[in-house]
């Protein structure tokens, strides 16, 4: 949980926002990270947690070897210094909880429009954005395409998006490490994307943080570069177990490269026997009609829910009315 490295959004800015800061406050709004300073215990806890007479904290990692120190045991799964497990459990519950709720009103607004959106998930360097713009080229015509940039500081990523013809917004983080529901619910309202479009949310590049929340979309979609190297669904297991799909990006570079393929496919099943894969080079257009048939089935079943529900509502109205009438019939 990104609890443990110290990122917040106090300086996350919407882009076109008029002074438009989003602030973290203590009830849990957007989320809160840092460390409670006045949270006290005695003795160890799952994480070997120890608090001396003056009131200082520190964790006893597990050893598993000489070589291999381990401080991600525990009920929190992570360790924060000053802070016991039990802490770190209740602040991350009350975290995602929130979060989840305004996940699930961005799911709705977006499932009323027929909107499909996507969370695209990487490391940085991955080619996600370049990624995208081939996409989004590829996609004229067939589509209607919006993207949210997610980043740290700048524009850059937008711009590029924007250069296509595609309406798209920058999110910048600040020091924080992932999106988070509340940003692309105000996203969205600046955004406005067309009804029966899809939406690609690019998140910061990270493969630990953004696994954990839920921003509204239909799935994550995690990319991983031929040049990162193949045991990284081993070594990120939560990004890989939360992605519905996995674009193994730059398969162009692979004659160059000491990628074992098989290798990295069957550790990204080892972690998640459903996932789907799709190598892909943005490059070469290898494996992009695969990749835009998966959007396409995607947006025509997005489309086909918001119509679905609509032939609901219209025939529970139609049924209401003659509910009325037979009433009003002497």
């Amino acid at each position: 949980m990104c609890l443990t490295c110290g990122c917040g959004s106090d300086e996350v800015h919407v882009e076109g926002a008029q002074h438009a800061h989003v602030h973290t406050h203590a009830d849990g709004m957007t989320h809160s990270h840092g460390h409670d300073a006045h949270d006290h215990t005695h003795g160890h806890d799952a994480s070997g947690m120890h608090t001396h007479a003056d009131g200082t904290t520190h964790a006893h990692p597990h050893e598993f070897s000489p070589g291999h120190l381990h401080y991600g045991i525990g009920a929190a799964g992570a360790s924060a210094p000053g802070m016991t497990q039990a802490r770190m459990v209740q602040i991350e519950r009350d975290i995602l909880a929130k979060n989840d709720g305004l996940a699930g009103r961005n799911r709705a607004w977006l499932a009323e429009r027929g909107i499909f959106a996507l969370n695209l998930v990487s490391s940085p360097g991955s080619g996600k954005t370049t990624l995208l713009v081939r996409t989004i080229e590829q996609m004229a015509g067939k589509l209607p395409v919006a993207v949210i940039e997610g980043d740290q500081q700048t524009t850059f990523d937008a711009d590029r998006i924007r250069a296509t013809g595609a309406p798209a917004l920058q999110i910048n983080t600040g020091k924080g490490c992932h999106l988070d529901a509340s940003m692309v619910e105000t996203a969205l309202d600046r955004l406005a994307p067309a009804d029966d479009s899809v939406l690609m949310i690019e998140n910061v590049g990270n493969l630990v943080c953004p696994a954990g929340f839920d921003l509204g979309e239909a799935h994550k979609v995690v990319v991983l570069s031929v040049t990162e190297g193949e045991d990284k669904p081993l070594k990120y297991p939560d990004m890989f177990h939360a992605a519905s799909l996995m674009l193994l990006n730059k398969v162009d570079l692979l004659p160059h490269l000491a990628f074992d393929v098989e290798r990295c496919l069957a550790n990204a099943r080892r972690i998640n026997p459903a996932i789907e894969i799709i190598q892909v080079s943005a490059t070469t257009g290898q494996g992009m009609g695969d990749w835009l048939a998966w959007i396409e089935r995607g947006a025509r079943a997005a489309r086909q829910q918001r119509l679905d529900t609509v032939a609901a509502l219209q025939r529970r109205v139609a049924d209401l009315e003659a509910q009325v009438v037979r009433l009003r019939t002497p």
